[in-house]
Order: C-alpha cells, then structure tokens, then sequence
C-alpha cells in the first residue's frame, strides 16, 4: 500500500521506536470480528463454539476475532440477530461507556449500527437509546439494523446534532461520539482512505468533531459521560479534541477500567493518559482511539439558560385511531405471545409502535419511533418483521422450530410456503432463533418474510 509521506512521517513523531514496527503491521492480515448479540444469547460461549470461534476480544466479553470469509450475511444466525460482524477495535467504545440502572443513551453518529447494537444489549433492552445518523441512506441501514437485533428501547433519528440539542438538553446519562474522521486507522481496510488523506482534512475532521461534541456536552447531564471514539491516529482528531473540551467545559478524564489492556493516550497533558489507543502492531485490531469525558456535576446560570428547552406545540395524535390500533394489538398479543408489553404505544400513520420512554419528538425526522409492532390493515391487525425477532423463541406462542442448516429453513428464507400444520400466525425459529413470521392454514405455513430479505435456496 502507498502511505501519504506526510502521513508517515507524523505516525514517525507520534510512535518514535515504535515506528517500524508499526509500518510492519501493513503487511500482517487485516483484523475482523463478530460481537455475539448477548440479548438473544445469554451465554455467547457456546454460539461462539458453535461457529468456530476460538479468540476473544480482550477488551469486549461478547466480542470474537473471526474470518469473514468463512462466515457470511447469508447465515440464518446472522439473519436472526444473533451476531453482528465488527471490526474488534470499534467494540471498545460502547463497551467502555458506564451505565446505570434504566439509563438514558444517546449514539450521536450512529451508522450502520455496531455501536448502537452493542450498548442496546448491554443495557439488556432497558432504559432509553436514541441512535442518531445524519445521512438518510445511512440511518435507513441504521434502523434495519436495529431491527434484526431485536433492539426495543432504541429510536432512530435522521437528524443533525445541534437540532437533537434543541430537543434534549441536559437530558441524556451517557452519550457516545463515535465522530466522522480522516480514518487512518483504517487505511489497510479502505485503501481509498489512504489516497484521499492530507493533513489539512485532519484538522477540518478536528474541528467538526469539536463542533459535535459541543452539541453532545449540551444534552448530556450533570455528571454524565460522553464516550468520544475515532478510527484514526491523528493526535490533532483525538488527544488534542480532548483536552479542547477539557479546557473549554472542565470535563474530567476519566479512567476507562474496561479498557486498561490498551494503549495509553499520548502527551504532557494532565490525565491525557486516561485516554485509550489501539495500534495494529501491538492490539488485534485496527486503529482506534477512545475517550471517556465526565461533565461536572453543576452548571453555570448561563449555562442552564441557554440549555432551556424551546416550547413546542407537540403531533397531534387522533386518540381515537390510536385507541383502536392498541385493541387490536392486544388481541393479537393475547393469541400469539405469552407476553404483555410495556410503555407509550403511539401510531405513525397506520403503524402502531412502542415507544421505551414518552419524549417530545415534534418536528424531529425520526425513522424508527422504537419498537414497531406491527400495521393496522382494513380492521386488522398485522405484526412487523421486528416483532418478530424483539423476544425469545419461548416468548411467541406459535412457532415452526427448524433446523438453521435444513432444506426448509434455506426454503423459507428464500420465499417458498412451508408445511406445517399451524394456524394463524407464527415465527420460524432457526436452531431457536426467531427469524421471520409466517401465517399457517390448512397444513400449510404462507411466507412472510420480507422480500428484500430473501436469499435464493
């Protein structure tokens, strides 16, 4: 690969004699990985053996070094949720960040949903996530992402930074920033990265980044924590952005106990070493940088003006329709599930969804608005693919159990009917994995997983 001169001679003053064996790395196979969704397994040691998978990210207990060539998008656990491919150095970010009881999280810069998907199982589904990413494509990949995870308290937003600000101010626990960056560390994975690099697009990068976490420190809380991650070197996009907020807030470095095996931050800066860093000649991983900053515990009566929230008239819901969508979900979760869920039900259009927490989202772009249930049609009420997959196999009351690697189950996922003898509807498990529903009458099961999900058998 063809290194930007500029760019190995700062890796030469940031490394010193570690310079060369750094420049070794590029020649050393590229790092991949899957983090097992630990809301679907509760003991992700033995999916882990039952896909082959021998070494652990150190720095991230349901994290596993893995071949992609062995493994694909088209394997029925991937289908069902129950792991999700990662780069193991972009674990340590929603690994990192500290979390309390029912807590309020935001993913600033979201896409395509990792982080999104990890800090959701760590908070086992419970409290509120807001996941954000301002590029629509992006936050559209975002959501189905959210969905085969089977995440229930995450909404999705497609919005910019300081516009959440203005919605959410001193509103959230913990919030990670994981900011668009010139992406060094990821030159071996994304050549094109390499080609495009100068050294004036990492300082515009440090200055965006600047620009987003001054929107973050806004809606974080008193004494919440702001998990700043890039995947890139550059002193002046990681320590130096630190200590800009350091000095600017008086946010407190924090020691990230979770990741102590990495490498320290780098500089004279007091509590600078807090910081954490991966290198691809020392970690098993490609380049990162990680960050916990902790705002104080008060704020200035300036401050706190300037953060109240702006008076909003709110959606006006129709009571009504909203009234008779929530019957006939409860009917049908009556039927088919053994459970009852909880929180605000509220209806987009005919699309009745669960919302973990009641928030103002007016004149927010918001793509998934929590957990939708599923569509009101003609007085009827059909279940979403994302019901499908948000619960345990024990939690559907009528179900197809297959085995991941049969006939049936390739039939399936490619749009063919089943035969079972079922009625109404049910979900097709793989190896007990929830992946799709389907509809059963006369001993025969209708399709209905999604179309552009479907796999040719």
């Amino acid at each position: 690969m063809q290194l930007p001169n500029d760019f190995l001679d700062r890796m030469k003053a940031l490394l010193n004699d570690d310079y060369d064996a750094f420049i070794r790395s590029y020649d050393t196979q590229l790092n991949s990985g899957i983090r097992i969704n630990t809301l679907k397994c509760s003991e992700p040691e033995q999916l882990a053996e039952t896909l082959r998978l021998a070494e652990r990210v150190k720095w991230c207990p349901s994290g596993y070094h893995a071949d992609r060539s062995v493994l694909s998008g088209k394997h029925p656990y991937h289908a069902a949720g129950a792991f999700y491919f990662q780069e193991p150095s972009a674990m340590c970010a929603a690994e990192g960040l500290p979390l309390g009881e029912a807590p309020r999280i935001l993913d600033l810069c979201a896409a395509p949903g990792g982080k999104t998907t990890h800090i959701a199982a760590r908070m086992n589904n419970q409290g509120l996530l807001i996941s954000n990413e301002i590029v629509s494509k992006r936050a559209a990949v975002l959501s189905e992402n959210a969905e085969r995870m089977g995440l229930t308290n995450t909404i999705v937003t497609n919005e910019t930074p300081s516009a959440l600000a203005v919605s959410f101010p001193n509103f959230f626990d913990g919030i990670i920033v994981d900011a668009p960056c010139s992406g060094e560390g990821m030159f071996r994975k994304e050549p094109q990265a390499a080609a495009e690099w100068s050294v004036q697009h990492t300082l515009s990068c440090a200055q965006r980044q600047k620009n987003i976490l001054d929107d973050a420190y806004r809606m974080l809380k008193p004494g919440g924590c702001i998990m700043y991650s890039t995947c890139t070197f550059s002193f002046d996009e990681n320590e130096a952005v630190v200590e800009y907020m350091a000095d600017k807030y008086g946010m407190e470095i924090c020691d990230i106990p979770k990741l102590d095996m990495l490498s320290p931050g780098i500089g004279e800066y007091p509590d600078i070493e807090k910081c954490r860093r991966i290198f691809p000649h020392i970690q098993n991983g490609e380049g990162h940088f990680a960050a916990l900053l902790r705002k104080k515990n008060y704020m200035h009566e300036s401050e706190a003006a300037q953060n109240k929230p702006k008076k909003k008239n709110g959606r006006r819901t129709d009571e009504k329709a909203l009234d008779s969508a929530v019957k006939l979900y409860r009917d049908f979760e009556k039927t088919y599930l053994h459970r009852e869920c909880r929180g605000e039900f509220t209806l987009f259009g005919s699309r009745l969804y669960l919302m973990p927490e009641k928030i103002n989202t007016d004149k927010l772009r918001i793509v998934r608005c929590g957990l939708l249930l599923g569509e009101v049609k003609k007085d009827r009420f059909e279940p979403s693919h994302a019901l499908s997959h948000a619960f345990p196999a024990e939690e559907y009351a009528n179900r197809v159990d297959l085995c991941a690697d049969s006939e049936q189950l390739k039939k399936y996922m490619a749009g063919d009917i089943l035969n079972a003898d079922k009625n109404g509807w049910c979900v097709i498990t793989a190896d007990g994995y929830p992946i799709g529903w389907g509809k059963g009458s006369g001993g025969t099961v209708k399709n209905r997983y999604p179309k552009h999900l479907r796999v040719l058998a």
